[in-house]
């Protein structure tokens, strides 16, 4: 079981507030929507899982409009689809899907990684080792919400180093698909901790200008979530060692 997690979503406490014109309620927007990214990569929301708009309503305290551009963008984002006479859903994978999507974000990555220009100025590492500093402190002190806040502020530093904002785009957005994937990789320690270790791995890539190794590590990295989600989900499906053919091979089983 996971011991590190609540296990209910935190509620946001909102009071009352007047009505706002449409161009005011962006920061609410953003604010309810990053909750709810959140809730679907701690697991706390489930594939499948429907997003009722009165129970949203109720637990921000917002109005149906607000909610409505809330599901829009996790849509767009990729962590919610709708279906006729259902409604909203948390975003569900197939392990073909999974597959695909993580060759996808490998063949990203790893090209990314090899438009570094190394060997890297001291300031923009010293840029790197602060945020992974920051993203340890929330992983020893069981901050999970701001982990996953660091974690992303690094991956993000890191992959700037190109300086291919274009490529930097697509990166961002077959990450934020994989959140609904990710849920195992980022709650429990272990895989924590390996992240932890596989940052500080990069940083020294960095700092000693191996760039095939920087390569190499960015394609490890995405390895432990993949496997994850894909041993579960065979496991759920009562075919285990399916799970294990999938993730040794890189090929789905019928």
């Amino acid at each position: 079981m996971r011991d590190i997690l609540a296990a209910e979503p935190p509620m946001i406490a909102t009071t009352p507030q007047p009505p706002m014109r449409d161009r005011d309620i962006e920061p609410l927007v953003r604010q309810v929507v990053e909750a709810l990214e959140e809730d679907i990569v701690f697991g706390y929301l489930h594939p499948r899982e429907r997003l009722i708009e009165d129970d949203l309503r109720a637990r921000f305290n917002v109005k149906r409009h607000v909610v409505r551009q809330v599901l829009l963008e996790l849509e767009q984002m990729g962590l919610v689809e709708r279906k006729k006479n259902i409604g909203a859903l948390v975003k569900s994978y197939t392990v073909k899907e999974v597959i695909d999507l993580y060759l996808v974000r490998e063949i990203l990555e790893t090209n990314c990684a090899r438009l570094i220009p190394l060997p890297l100025p001291p300031e923009k590492l010293d840029e790197l080792v602060a945020i992974q500093r920051q993203y340890d402190a929330a992983i020893i002190e069981l901050d999970l919400r701001s982990g996953f806040r660091a974690n992303i502020a690094f991956h993000k530093a890191l992959f700037a180093l190109s300086d291919n904002s274009v490529l930097n785009e697509m990166i961002d957005l077959a990450a934020q698909r994989a959140h609904t994937i990710r849920s195992l990789s980022m709650t429990y320690p272990h895989f924590l901790e390996k992240a932890r270790r596989d940052h500080w791995a990069l940083i020294e890539a960095l700092r000693e200008s191996d760039q095939e190794r920087l390569v190499a590590l960015c394609s490890d990295h995405l390895i432990p979530s993949r496997d994850a989600y894909i041993e579960q989900h065979r496991r759920r499906a009562g075919k285990p060692e399916q799970a294990n053919e999938a993730i040794r091979t890189g090929v789905p089983t019928a």
